[in-house]
Parts: C-alpha cells; sequence; structure tokens
C-alpha cells in the first residue's frame, strides 16, 4: 500500500531522533550516518527498536549523508545511503511488519556565493539513489526555506511516482534561519503541487510546535507533518541533554494532533524508542480519525500598497517619469556636503533620494540612519540600499522595523558586495542569504507584522551580465518576491540601452534606468578601470579633454546623459541618477524634473 493511500484512513507515527539516540546509546560523539558501512548492527538495532515502540514509518540514517558531512568523494557518499536503505529494509525484514520507509535528506551546509548547481545537482543524485534503491517516499527535513530544493523536487516528481515530505525549522517565535514565518513557509509549500506533505521538525519542543501551528491559516488538503524535539537541551559535562519525558511528550504531541489534524506525528532531537511508544500508546487510546482541516482560507494581504514613492500623496499611480538620485553617505561624521546635495535636491522635485549601504565593502555612515536625517531635516522621499552582506536575519528585521517607525518605508533591496580581500582576516560577512531571500523576508513581515505600514522594496538590474536570460530569470524571481522597481546599473551604449529594453519586454518590471553623469577624464577612466558592471567605451572616454575644465568636463557629462536618456525614454519608466562627488546640482541641466 501507497503511504497516500494509508493515510486517507490513519494517522501515522513516524520514529523519533536517530542521532542523539545513536550518541546516547553508544556513548559516541560520532555522526550516527558514519555507522551506516562502519556499524551497521546498530543502525538495524535502532530502526528495530522504534519499530517495537510504534512506529509505521522510519527514516533512513541518512540526514548529513551527503559531500559536505561525508567526503567530497561522492562515491562515498552513494555508498552510505545505499548501506543506510539496506539497513532500513533489513530490520523491517526482521520485524516481519509492514512498515513504510523514508529516505531522509537533510540540508546541505552552503552560502549563497557557493555554487548553486552544484547543491542542487548533488541533491537530486541523493533523491536518485534512494528512487534506484526502491524507495519511493523521500522527506527533506529541518530546512529553512525551499530555494535550493523545490526545483529538485520538481525534477524527481516529473521523473518518478514518489511522495514528498518536507518540514521546515523554526524557532520558538516561529521563524526560521532564513528569516522566514512559519506561516509563509508552510503555505508556500502546500500550494506547490509537487509536494505532497509538509510541517516542522526540530528547532523546537512540543508546547511551541503546537502553539506556532494553532496561528497557521491553511487551506489546503494536503497532509502535516509533525516531528518535535523532546524539549530544549542543556550541556552536562561538556554534552547535548535532553530530559527524559516521554509521557509530557505524548500528551502535547497529542493535543497539536487534536487541535491541528496533523497527520504524521514522531519526534526529532533527543526523542528515543520512549517517546514513540508513549505517542503511540496515548493515539490509539484517543482513536483519533484522520481529520482534513478546512480553516479560513489563507491569502497574502491584498490591499492595495500605496506607499511607494511612485505614488503621491493621495495613493494615486504618479503618470511621469520618475526621478531617483542616489546620495552617497559620508566615510566619517561630515555630512555638511550630503546636506548640501540634498537640499538642493528639495527644489528640483525628485521622487526619491536612495541611499547606498556601505558600497565596496567600506564603511560609510549606516543608509537607514542617513535617510532618516535627510527625511527629517529636508522632507525628501527618502530610500536606503540594505544589502545582505553585513546583518543576519535577526538584525534585517529590526532595521526594517526601525525604519517604518521612522516613516521610512521604501527600499533597495540589493546583495551587496563582497568584503575587500585584505580586510577578510579580521571583518567576517554575513550573507545569510541574497537579495531575493531577503526580499521574501520584507514580504514576509509585510503579510505578518507591517498591515499599516508595507515595506515598498525593489531590487537592481545589471544589464551587463554576460547571460542575459540568466539576468531576466533573476528579474522575475525578484517580482515573485514582491519586488515592485528596479534600478540598473549606469548605461553608456546603446547595447546597454537594447538589453535593459528585452529586460523590460520579457518581464513587465517598473524600471529606472541607471544614468552617471561622469565629471572627468580621470573619473571615466577610474568607473571603466576600476568599478565592475559598469561598461564604459574608449568612446566615452575620449570624449573627455585631457585637461578640460570643469565646465567643459561637465558639459560632456550632461551630453552624454541626455544621449543616454534619449536611448531608453520610450520604454523606460524612469531614471536612477549617480552623480560623482554628490554633484546634484547637474541635474537641472540635464532633465526637467
Amino acid at each position: 500500500m501507497k503511504i497516500a493511500d494509508y493515510l486517507q484512513n490513519n494517522k501515522v507515527i513516524a520514529d523519533g531522533s536517530f542521532g542523539t539516540f545513536y550518541s546516547e546509546k553508544y556513548n559516541t560523539q560520532d555522526m550516527s550516518e558514519q555507522a551506516n558501512t562502519l556499524y551497521p548492527e546498530r543502525v538495524k538495532e535502532i530502526h528495530s527498536l522504534y519499530i517495537e515502540a510504534g512506529a509505521k514509518l522510519i527514516r533512513t540514517n541518512t540526514f548529513a549523508s551527503n559531500t559536505e558531512f561525508l567526503d567530497e568523494d561522492f562515491s562515498v557518499v552513494k555508498d552510505n545511503i545505499i548501506a543506510a536503505v539496506n539497513n532500513a529494509k533489513s530490520a523491517i525484514e526482521e520485524s516481519g511488519k509492514d512498515i513504510f520507509i523514508a529516505g531522509d535528506i537533510g540540508p546541505i551546509p552552503s552560502d549563497f556565493e557557493a555554487d548553486k548547481e552544484r547543491l542542487s545537482e548533488e541533491y537530486y543524485n541523493i533523491a536518485r539513489i534512494f528512487i534506484d534503491n526502491g524507495i519511493d517516499i523521500l522527506t527533506f527535513e529541518t530546512f529553512s526555506e525551499t530555494t535550493d530544493i523545490l526545483p529538485v523536487i520538481k525534477r524527481i516528481k516529473q521523473e518518478n511516482d514518489v511522495y514528498i515530505m518536507v518540514q521546515f525549522s523554526v524557532n520558538q517565535y516561529g521563524y526560521s534561519n532564513s528569516g522566514l514565518s512559519a506561516s509563509r513557509l508552510i503555505n508556500d509549500a502546500l500550494s506547490s503541487d509537487e509536494i505532497d506533505a509538509v510541517g516542522l521538525n526540530c528547532g523546537i519542543g512540543p508546547v511551541h510546535m503546537k502553539q506556532i501551528f494553532d496561528k497557521i491559516s491553511i487551506n489546503h488538503k494536503k497532509h502535516l507533518i509533525a516531528l518535535p524535539n523532546a524539549g530544549y537541551p542543556k550541556r552536562v559535562r561538556g554534552l547535548i541533554k535532553y530530559d527524559n519525558n516521554p509521557l509530557y511528550f505524548a500528551e502535547k504531541v497529542n493535543e497539536l494532533v487534536e487541535k491541528n489534524g496533523i497527520d504524521m506525528v514522531g519526534g526529532c532531537c533527543g526523542t528515543n524508542p520512549l517517546f514513540i511508544s508513549s505517542l503511540n500508546d496515548i493515539l490509539e487510546k484517543k482513536q483519533t480519525e484522520k481529520k482534513i482541516i478546512q480553516i479560513q482560507s489563507f491569502e497574502f494581504d491584498k490591499h492595495k500598497n500605496t506607499t511607494g514613492f511612485f505614488y503621491d500623496k493621495n495613493g494615486v499611480l504618479k503618470n511621469k517619469k520618475l526621478i531617483a538620485v542616489e546620495l552617497a553617505p559620508p566615510v566619517n561624521e561630515k555630512d555638511d556636503k550630503i546636506m548640501e546635495a540634498a537640499n538642493i535636491l528639495t527644489k528640483s522635485g525628485v521622487d526619491v533620494v536612495t541611499f547606498p549601504d556601505s558600497p565596496s565593502g567600506r564603511t560609510r555612515i549606516d543608509s537607514v540612519l542617513m535617510a532618516e536625517k535627510v527625511r527629517r531635516e529636508t522632507g525628501l522621499n527618502v530610500m536606503p540600499h540594505i544589502c545582505c552582506r553585513d546583518k543576519n536575519a535577526i538584525a534585517m528585521r529590526s532595521v526594517f522595523l526601525g525604519a517604518v517607525i521612522n516613516d521610512i518605508n521604501n527600499f533597495l533591496i540589493i546583495t551587496g558586495d563582497p568584503v575587500p580581500t585584505m580586510a577578510r582576516q579580521s571583518v567576517k560577512a554575513v550573507f545569510n542569504f541574497d537579495s531575493v531571500g531577503l526580499m521574501n523576508i520584507a514580504r514576509d513581515m509585510n503579510d505578518e507584522l507591517l498591515t499599516n505600514h508595507q515595506l515598498t522594496y525593489g531590487g537592481a538590474i545589471n544589464q551587463g551580465r554576460k547571460n542575459l536570460d540568466v539576468e531576466i530569470k533573476r528579474v522575475i524571481k525578484k517580482m515573485e518576491a514582491g519586488a515592485e522597481f528596479f534600478f540598473t546599473q549606469p548605461i553608456f551604449s546603446k547595447e546597454d540601452a537594447n538589453r535593459i529594453k528585452k529586460i523590460k519586454e520579457e518581464t513587465g518590471a517598473r524600471i529606472l534606468c541607471g544614468i552617471m553623469p561622469l565629471i572627468s577624464r580621470k573619473n571615466a577612466l577610474f568607473m571603466k578601470n576600476e568599478i565592475a558592471g559598469i561598461n564604459i567605451s574608449d568612446e566615452i572616454v575620449n570624449r573627455y579633454p585631457e585637461n578640460g575644465t570643469k565646465e567643459e568636463n561637465e558639459a560632456v557629462g550632461i551630453n552624454v546623459a541626455k544621449e543616454m536618456i534619449s536611448c531608453v525614454e520610450s520604454y523606460t519608466d524612469g531614471y536612477y541618477f549617480s552623480f560623482p562627488f554628490n554633484k546634484v546640482y547637474l541635474l537641472n541641466s540635464i532633465i526637467d524634473v
């Protein structure tokens, strides 16, 4: 019988933790996955104990069976997974019972700069080993988001008839390490046709897990999973220990099941066969029938967000070319020049003023704090850039909340430049996620916390990327994550303009084209040779005189800017000006605003 058929009339009790039980039972700190080949009898014994305790589903001992934890040679990983499958099958055969086996896949550690294609391929190859060895249930557990695994799951489903389970790990407040809420994670996963069952595991005990499920509105008739920890660990003589409280655990999990209609239950860290036995006893006594919960329909807040800089004070979309101007915060406490530039812009009718977040990984005044001072003293509409380099998910959420209470609602969300090589020994980048990940957090906050003060955010476009199709797909991903506008890199050629036009045609995005009026030959040479992502031809450089006056140089910059505007004005939604050294007085000579 397939597990999906069994679940029509039954609940499934899964096993408990393998890793912590293995460490406790055999008094070792070695990875349990190594035992698949080194000590197969130990693995079979643990599976057998869980089956005797009443588990109807056991997970293979493969949570960390990947090239990051076991060996860089994937053939070693493959042998380990095959051994794990055989150990589980052997334990079931010896029990004489009809038990389901799930191939267990845990997160492969990586950062945002890792080779995503390699990571995706490894997840796929791991899944392929399970399927080729007769496993038709796969469980992706303890994930903080689905970015890395959803394409793999879709690929697997296209090729095979398998049952896919996905479980997320969140903290007691309901947020994952990626900063996304349990509500967002579960509902997004449930909306995927390729995922059959969704839930939570690890990170929290049964009480907090129940509290989190209680707050989630779910409108999908799919199977729900709850695999809480025994509780919260404590360190005893250098070892991580959990309290031995199987009866309490079973009672609280039963409350979770009754309140939320959970279909599959079991345990994670700190649980052992006694926990599963107690859970089996209490569920049998209750004789709980399967319920498909039909809670009020979950929908994202669809009210019109009119906090963006592209709306007027009455919430009406502006019918004009939008003008954004970048002001670079200073590297010291002297803010007189940037404030002078901001005051000039108050007379120029610009729609928004933006502030970079320490570009090139070099310290400048914080973009949000700089934006707040300019907003407070000039009344301009402001937009800080927020990059992912320096802050984790907790700090990012705090930044957004702090900005909102200071009436700052517009943000440009970017991945950010890396830390300079010379500083990397003492300065560590964070990069918990890239710009799309941070946009998902912002979208999550709009749905969960900021119903009256919505964040409006956009992203960057690098039209100079060698493979433009990759950039187009990236823009679409950002739009799916809630990006409402895009700023491009500065353009200096018709080729760049045509590439932006293609992005516009392919995505329909609201795009402000980057315009940078270079102010001298020296400035042009510097930007050409030392700043990545900006394509300046020799023809542009040679238009600046060798020893031109300030007026002559600025005239060239103004003319080039006007030429670039004429190239894109038929399809762009506006212009994003960045003036070297904050020379914003040039704006009125370039365009009527």
